[in-house]
């Protein structure tokens, strides 16, 4: 009997976009006793968990049937409504029709990519980036150029330069407290962003899952709500940073046209996103004041990122630098020349701490020095602990 032939091979981007190493580290640092600086984790104890639960108990009470079956691809109603006010609350007019309901702000990034970007396109990104969106654009096939950058996030100059060279297709931005570096673009740059795309023709992709996460400073206005964007840009936001991240949902609010294609986009996905946990995050969000226990979230990472960065300098080479971010989750540090962070984490590993190398997160040609830290998950008490042990480690390499 002959062997079976081979199935056909994988697509190509299957196997040309790698695993995530955030992801990868996560799961050496899951051993009890490690003090995780890795993951961008919100604090479990922070969890509304008996609120969750009871706004549970009142939709299935209310509409079980309803929780239970299919829904409309753009979102319950009540759900959508309530992000528009929050989102018209923070500055940026919004109706329950500019809202779709995704599952989490990833997918509504993979939607809006699925919607505008070809195979070859150009993709701008800052530099470095969230990692999950660089395998986002990656798997899309596109070809990702990164925008120049200093301390205060990407230089509308060097935009310009790229807009006029590339001619791409879209800028993607996390322009308040950045993931990887929390940096946050300063609003006279929001601006000209906002002018650049208009006159030039762009698309801005805007993620914006830590912007409730302010510590101190002034708000700073959403890229949308400048005139000059508001016809092109995809604002997405999440539940998970405020809420819990288990819910999975996040919104995309966008243009007429934009938000149609995505929705078409989201019903080749996933038809909707779970009824029963919209349901249920649109009773707990009517029964309880966000904003009281988004406060109650920021004083405590108020606190993390203070013990983080007050022990920073004891715990890193003497030369390092690092900066510091006015809200959100993570600490971006930089080492001495002739460092390398992910070398260093091995060290970091064996007394049971753990950071992520910053090298994953850049387009082209990395800073082996750097590396993220994020300060949410864990007390104050332990976050000192942890750099006593990133000390030893850092010390003994």
């Amino acid at each position: 009997m002959p062997a079976p032939a081979r199935p056909p091979a994988f697509a190509a981007r299957a196997t040309a976009v790698g695993g995530s190493p955030v992801r990868e580290i996560l799961a050496l640092t899951e051993r009890p006793g490690v003090i995780s600086f890795a993951g961008g984790l919100p604090a479990p104890e922070l969890f509304d968990t008996a609120g969750l639960r009871a706004a549970y108990d009142a939709a299935f009470a209310a509409a079980g049937a309803r929780a239970l079956q299919y829904s409309t691809t753009e979102g319950a109603p009540e759900l959508r409504e309530t992000v528009a006010a929050r989102a018209s609350a923070r500055g940026l007019a919004t109706t329950a029709d500019d809202v779709v309901i995704t599952t989490g702000s990833q997918q509504a990034l993979t939607l809006i990519t699925a919607t505008l970007v070809e195979p070859g396109d150009v993709v701008l990104v800052e530099n470095p980036t969230y990692l999950a969106a660089l395998q986002c654009f990656g798997l899309a096939g596109a070809r990702v150029v990164a925008v120049p950058c200093d301390e205060d996030g990407l230089i509308p100059e060097a935009l310009e330069e790229l807009v006029r060279r590339e001619r791409p297709k879209m800028l993607y931005t996390v322009p308040t407290f950045q993931n990887p570096t929390g940096r946050t673009l300063p609003a006279a740059r929001r601006a000209a962003v906002a002018e650049i795309a208009g006159r030039l023709g762009l698309w801005l992709v805007e993620d914006d899952p830590y912007g409730e996460l302010r510590y101190e400073g002034a708000e700073v206005p959403w890229l949308a709500a400048h005139p000059g964007a508001a016809d092109r840009t995809a604002l997405l936001g999440s539940f998970s940073k405020i809420m819990a991240p288990g819910l999975r949902l996040g919104w995309l609010r966008a243009p007429a046209a934009l938000r149609r294609a995505a929705v078409v986009a989201k019903q080749a996905a996933d038809l909707h996103t779970s009824t029963v946990d919209q349901l249920a995050a649109a009773r707990y969000l009517a029964a309880n004041d966000l904003d009281v226990h988004v406060d109650r979230i920021r004083t405590a990472y108020r606190d993390r990122r203070d013990a983080l960065l007050a022990g920073l300098g004891d715990a890193l080479p003497a030369g390092s630098a690092w900066n510091r971010p006015e809200g959100g989750m993570f600490v971006w540090a930089r080492l001495p020349a002739g460092h390398d962070a992910t070398a260093l984490l091995k060290e970091a590993i064996a007394q049971d701490v753990a950071f992520v190398p910053g090298t994953p997160f850049f387009t082209g040609e990395p800073d082996p020095r750097t590396l993220r830290l994020s300060f949410t998950t864990h007390t104050p008490e332990e976050i000192t602990e942890g750099l006593r042990r990133l000390s030893v480690g850092l010390s003994s390499a």
